[in-house]
């Protein structure tokens, strides 16, 4: 029957791991956004006779649930999970958790037994397919697994209780997860019907409605909520939107933390590199003013709605996110497809600045932000090293190993784009994060050829040049 293991040393004490991966939560932090699994139920705790139910991709068009069976569980040391039915003919996958080098490490190893249900000779292709993604995907488990626990030890292990705006989104849900592992209690504001079972209560930024009582006794609010900037193009009501969105959310939480009695919470609250407009030459740091254009305009209304809290004594923190690279949304889902097949390039002349973050950055800066008084005010969220939009582009493709040098023209751009494309495609701007690096936060990506491998859960490749 064939096997395959994986082990991986992690800086972590050997209950640190233990703890992270015997909390259920720990599942959807370790599903690959390009594996095209789903979790559909998590058990409450991985306990023996515990089911786990999946949903996966079939070759080559369908879908099929896979329900697994948790077994041998020895706390803080080991558990099994059996697949009850699924995919495969037969599957078994060991968890093991072991000692380091010392107390302050540790060992992950997974050790895998299936069958699969194939007839030879398809079951010999199938296999190396299989043995492939396999490799692929506990390559990136085990690098998902030291990032929590790095971020998860800076932090404390994140203690509390979290209200989250927009926690729906692609950032949102990371985070939101990462706290649930964490052990945090974590609230959730939502528009429809709320189901108070799952933490969640509603509000309704557009008519400044919320239920107040979702503020009381939180350590932290979080706002991530806002209308996608490139989503589509820009009519007057969609500029609307964007604005709205964005201030009558971080407006309506402000002045509800504002109004609290006694202690009141943090509020971290998403900006954007867009506040200094377009900056082809030099570097940004926090202390820039802001530049001119709808998006730079649109994040000092932003960051002006946070005032309510600020002047009533909370600590609030305005993150100025660059862009987010994450496979299941935002600027690298978009761009994803055409690389791969050979059709992507810079836009423009390429010499416009992007400013980028890992997703497991920017969740670790929020995790940060939400817990350290330090974290106030404007705030980068960007890696250190910000490269041109034809660099970028360059290094996409070496690392998805196709060509990436056909150029989308700016005359096509705004033709296809309209008004979205000068300012979100066009223009740019090199951001640094200062005040990240003079909080002592450690980067998880600080290199663009690493998040890029990561997040598309493909090997590294030859560097390209900037």
């Amino acid at each position: 029957m064939p096997s395959f293991s994986k082990s991986s040393l992690v800086n972590a004490p050997l209950a640190d791991l233990a703890r992270w991966h015997l909390n259920p939560g720990a599942l959807r932090r370790l599903v690959p956004p390009w594996s095209g699994a789903r979790v559909l139920e998590n058990p409450p705790q991985l306990v023996d006779g515990a089911l786990v139910r999946l949903e996966v991709p079939v070759p080559p068009l369908r879908r099929r649930e896979w329900v697994s069976r948790i077994e041998g569980v020895e706390p803080g040391r080991r558990f099994t999970d059996v697949q009850v039915s699924g995919p495969f003919r037969v599957w078994e996958h060991h968890h093991a958790f072991l000692d380091g080098d010392d107390p302050r490490t540790s060992r992950i190893q997974d050790q895998l037994r299936y069958e699969l249900r194939e007839p030879p000779p398809v079951s010999m292709i199938a296999r190396r397919i299989v043995d492939a993604q396999l490799v692929r995907m506990f390559q990136w488990r085990h690098r998902r697994t030291r990032n929590d626990l790095q971020l998860l030890g800076e932090t404390n292990w994140l203690q509390g209780t979290v209200l989250v705006g927009g926690g729906s989104g692609l950032v949102g849900t990371a985070l939101r997860d990462l706290l649930e592992v964490a052990g945090c209690t974590v609230r959730r504001l939502v528009r429809r019907r709320a189901d108070r079972e799952r933490g969640e209560f509603e509000w309704d930024p557009s008519k400044g409605v919320i239920d107040e009582s979702a503020l009381q006794g939180v350590d932290a609010v979080v706002n991530l909520s806002g209308a996608g900037i490139a989503d589509q193009r820009w009519s007057e009501a969609r500029k609307q939107l964007i604005v709205d969105s964005r201030i009558d959310s971080t407006g309506l939480l402000a002045r509800s933390i504002a109004a609290l009695d006694g202690p009141r919470p943090a509020l971290v609250s998403a900006s954007a590199i867009g506040y200094y407009g377009n900056r082809p030459e030099g570097r940004c740091d926090e202390s820039e003013p802001p530049g001119e254009g709808f998006l730079a305009r649109t994040c000092v209304e932003w960051e002006e709605a946070c005032r309510p809290a600020s002047d009533a004594g909370a600590r609030v923190a305005q993150l100025r996110i660059g862009v987010v690279l994450a496979f299941a949304g935002g600027a690298l889902a978009k761009l994803h497809r055409p690389v791969s097949l050979g059709l992507g390039g810079p836009i423009g002349d390429g010499r416009q600045g992007m400013s980028w973050i890992a997703l497991d950055d920017l969740v670790g800066v929020i995790a940060h932000a939400l817990f350290d008084d330090r974290y106030a005010g404007p705030i980068n969220c960007v890696a250190p090293h910000p490269l041109s939009n034809g660099a970028f582009m360059k290094t996409l493709g070496s690392v998805m190993r196709r060509p990436a040098v056909l150029p989308l023209p700016a005359a096509m751009a705004r033709l296809a784009f309209g008004e979205m494309a000068q300012e979100a495609l066009i223009e740019g701007v090199y951001a640094e994060p200062a005040r990240l690096e003079q909080l002592g936060y450690r980067f998880l990506f600080p290199e663009l050829r690493q998040s890029l491998s990561f997040e598309l859960g493909l090997p590294g490749a030859p560097s390209a040049s900037p």
